[in-house]
C-alpha cells in the first residue's frame, strides 16, 4: 500500500469516528500543550491506536489523541502529541499525521512545540512566532519516490510560514494581551539535548530557538499546498546559556505554566485564520 492509499485509509477511519463537516483548521500540539484541545466544543476524541498507520508517541506530555470539534464556530482538528524521529520512526512516518490533517481538508495548519531559547533575549515562558526554520536533523520526509497526487517533486519552501498568518498572530496577541517574540526555529534529530558548541553554532546561523520536531510536518504541509503558522513555547534556556542541567521535567513544567496564555491566543487566532483568503 503506497503513501496515498495509507492516507486515504486513515482519513476514512477518522470520518467513521467523526462523520460531521470537515475541519478547516488543524493544530499540532507539542509537549505539555495538549490541553488546548479541551476547549473544543462537541469534541470527538480518537486515540492514535484506533487509527491505521498513525505513529504512537512514547514521550511524556504527548497524550496520543486526535480531537475533532469546533473552536469559535469553526471546525477544527487537533493532534494531542506527535511522534519523533528519535523514537525510531522514519521522517515520512513522523510527518504522516500532518499529511492526514491536510488530507482531511484543513486550509491552515498550526504547528506548536516546546523549544530551547537560543536568543539571549528570550526567557522560559516566552511564546515565539516561527518566521522560518533550519533543518539540521539530516532528515526530510520527501526523500524517496514522489506522488504527484500529493504535491510536486521539488516544493518551494521560500514561504514556509505564511506572512499573513504571522501578521494575524501579531494582531491577535495585542488584542488578547499575550506578548509574542518571533524568530527562526532550528531542528536537531535528538534525543540528546544540544551541546553548548552546537548552540553557539546555530546562533551564528541565525536560530532563535531549537527543538526536535515540527520541520517534517511543515515540509509535508507545504508539499500539499496547506498554509502554515508556527508557535514555539520557550520552555528552557538552551545549553551553555542557563546554569542548570536540561531536563524534560523543566520543559513540561514551563509548558504547563503558559498553557492559559497559549490557549487564549489560539482560541482567538484559529477562527480568524480560517477566514483568511490566500
Amino acid at each position: 500500500m503506497d503513501l496515498y492509499e495509507r492516507l486515504q485509509e486513515t482519513v476514512r477511519a477518522i470520518r467513521q469516528h467523526a462523520p460531521g463537516p470537515a475541519p478547516v483548521v488543524g493544530i499540532i500540539l507539542g509537549s505539555g500543550l495538549g490541553g488546548f484541545a479541551d476547549r473544543f466544543t462537541d469534541p470527538v476524541s480518537i486515540p492514535y491506536t484506533d487509527l491505521p498507520h498513525f505513529p504512537r508517541s512514547s514521550v511524556p506530555g504527548h497524550a496520543g489523541r486526535l480531537v475533532l470539534g469546533s473552536i469559535g464556530g469553526v471546525r477544527a482538528v487537533a493532534m494531542q502529541g506527535r511522534a519523533h524521529a528519535y523514537e525510531g520512526y522514519t521522517s515520512e512516518q513522523v510527518a504522516f499525521p500532518a499529511r492526514v490533517l491536510c488530507a482531511l481538508g484543513v486550509r491552515v495548519l498550526v504547528v506548536t512545540n516546546a523549544a530551547g531559547g537560543v536568543n539571549l533575549g528570550f526567557r522560559p515562558g516566552d511564546l515565539m512566532v516561527i518566521t522560518d526554520h533550519l533543518n539540521l536533523s539530516g532528515l526530510n520526509p520527501l526523500i524517496g519516490p514522489n506522488d504527484d497526487r500529493l504535491g510536486p517533486r521539488f516544493p518551494d519552501m521560500s514561504v514556509a510560514y505564511h506572512f499573513a498568518l504571522r501578521e494575524l498572530l501579531a494582531e491577535v496577541s495585542q488584542r488578547v494581551g499575550v506578548p509574542l517574540k518571533e524568530g527562526v526555529y532550528a531542528q536537531f534529530a535528538g534525543p540528546t539535548y544540544e551541546t553548548p558548541a552546537e548552540i553557539r553554532m546555530v546562533r551564528t546561523l541565525g536560530a532563535d530557538a531549537v527543538g526536535m520536531s515540527t520541520v517534517p510536518e511543515v515540509i509535508v504541509a507545504r508539499h500539499m499546498g496547506v498554509h502554515v503558522a508556527g508557535v514555539s513555547c520557550i520552555t528552557n534556556l538552551a545549553a551553555g546559556i542557563g546554569d542548570k542541567p536540561l531536563s524534560h521535567e523543566e520543559v513540561a513544567e514551563t509548558a504547563s505554566r503558559v498553557t492559559e496564555a497559549f490557549s487564549r491566543l489560539l482560541e482567538e487566532f484559529l477562527p480568524a485564520a480560517a477566514g483568511l483568503r490566500f
